[in-house]
């Protein structure tokens, strides 16, 4: 029964860990692909290239701060609807939900990634334990 534990919690583990591994790779090169850049003026990572969870912060950040600054302060569900600039407002929003939602998928592919690790050391202690106790019933 222990040693079922053991392989379960480890295989699970290191399906965890590829799977994490795995979406951090595909939604890096997915934004790598795009060919974004941070915002010069950007109050972090100015300049870096979008392709990790903080530069995509960043860059959604200031796509926020470039649409208030163009309508005025105001978002997209504030502005009339007759307002040219409501376009704007809503490419920066849509842009901004992309974005974030690649930070979201970034830390989920690490929380897989930690949560898995720590399966994996779990079935290792669930076999550290049965070997020790199997070595003290034999004495």
């Amino acid at each position: 029964m222990r040693r079922t534990a053991y392989i379960f919690s480890v295989l699970v583990g290191l399906l965890l860990v590829v799977a994490g591994v795995a979406t951090w790779v595909v939604v890096s090169n997915t934004l790598a692909d795009q060919k974004i850049t941070v915002s010069d003026d950007a109050s972090c990572l100015a300049g870096d290239e979008v392709n990790g969870p903080l530069s995509a912060y960043c860059e959604a950040k200031i796509i926020d701060q470039h649409a208030l600054d163009a309508t005025g302060g105001l978002h997209y569900s504030e502005l009339d609807r007759e307002d040219p600039l409501r376009a704007v407002a809503q490419s920066a929003a849509f842009l901004q939900a992309s974005l974030f939602t690649s930070v979201v998928a970034f830390g989920v592919a690490g929380m897989a990634i930690l949560v898995g690790i720590l399966f994996i050391l779990i079935g290792l202690g669930i076999r550290d334990v049965a070997d020790r106790t199997a070595r003290t019933t034999l004495k």
